[in-house]
């Protein structure tokens, strides 16, 4: 796994104070770089008196790409949702009518009842 303090995107200040410059949607190397740019960005927002203003506007810049995303998802699933319905029920009919098709299957096993199956004695 890659350390952050190995990573292009990892800087640290003068003062030791640590910067990163990782983008979720296009810089991150790892699926460990994402559960931490997340735990450090959830950070900056319950400690913002720490951030400063350029951390903040990239902060809201990429919330507001997250948010952007999210609804472009919801869009996207609501023009979908009428064409799944029809879907679904077209698939219902093709369930219905091959289960009916094959219920003289059926029948014939109802028929001959438990026992029917076995041979009778030779003797």
């Amino acid at each position: 796994m890659l350390q952050c303090q190995d990573c292009e995107y990892f800087k640290r200040g003068p003062e030791g104070q640590i910067s990163f410059a990782c983008d979720p949607f296009s810089t991150i190397k790892e699926p460990e770089c994402l559960a931490k740019w997340q735990l450090i960005k959830l950070d900056l927002l319950t400690h913002g008196n720490r951030a400063t203003f350029e951390q903040v506007k990239q902060q809201r810049d990429l919330i507001e790409k997250m948010v952007s995303a999210y609804e472009a998802t919801l869009e996207f699933t609501k023009r979908l949702a009428p064409m799944q319905e029809k879907m679904f029920r077209h698939m219902e009919r093709e369930i219905e009518d091959i289960e009916e098709a094959d219920q003289w299957k059926y029948q014939e096993d109802e028929d001959e009842g438990p026992g029917d199956d076995e041979e009778p004695d030779r003797f």
